[in-house]
């Protein structure tokens, strides 16, 4: 998802409940790379603090077992506080209402409809804008988001550095100032025929005044 969807889905109203928990759910994927599988299985004891004294999710992928640790941000940390009292939450002991990725995956082609948002959501799309429009297009590190998406190599992870207009717009942008200011600089210099000539009428004036003192 572009930033512009991301903040067009965030921002809407939902007329349902269900649809507002499934949104939030992905939401929540969005800023935190969390697949369906460990959102599902996201427990309250699975957020600790970290050695800056944040909010961290410290866990392990169901689906390779490696570790991952990710800091909440603020976006993330208010989704969890909206379900910290819900009743499904409180009786699995778990983060979020979470249903079957199926039926998640049927509610996000609804929700896309009502947003106006042309591309295909699903519970991946919020993993894989995670590492990209959230991460990497915001200058993160890649082996950064490597460890946050629990990847085994930084070549997974190469796969979700979709390039958005925005990033593209913005490394133009910063092309097109060192080039103004290198045509800026090449405008202050004199040209070379002035150079030489300066030089040339300089070394005829060493050359007089060499003259000058042998004479006197």
């Amino acid at each position: 998802m572009t930033r512009q969807e991301l903040a067009l889905l965030e921002n809407h109203p939902m007329p349902v409940e269900r649809l507002a928990a499934v949104r939030d759910v992905f939401v929540f994927q969005c800023y935190t790379g969390l697949a369906y599988i460990d959102v599902y299985n996201l427990k309250k004891s699975d957020i600790k603090r970290g050695d800056d004294d944040e909010l961290w999710i410290i866990s392990e992928r169901q689906k390779t077992g490696s570790s991952f640790n990710v800091p909440l941000l603020p976006q993330a940390l208010k989704i969890i506080e909206r379900y910290k009292q819900q009743p499904q939450c409180v009786a699995r002991n778990s983060v979020l209402p979470v249903i079957s990725n199926q039926r998640m995956n049927g509610y996000l082609k609804e929700i896309a409809d009502l947003c106006g948002i042309e591309s295909l959501l699903n519970t991946h799309k919020a993993r894989r804008t995670f590492g990209s429009t959230v991460t990497l297009n915001n200058n993160v590190p890649i082996y950064v988001v490597k460890e946050m998406l629990g990847h085994q190599s930084v070549k997974q992870t190469e796969e979700y550095a979709l390039t958005e207009q925005v990033s593209i717009g913005r490394e133009m942008k910063q092309l097109q100032y060192r080039l103004n200011n290198r045509d800026a600089e090449t405008e202050r210099q004199p040209p070379i025929d002035v150079i030489s000539k300066m030089q040339q009428e300089i070394q005829e004036l060493k050359e007089l005044l060499a003259l000058t003192q042998k004479a006197s």
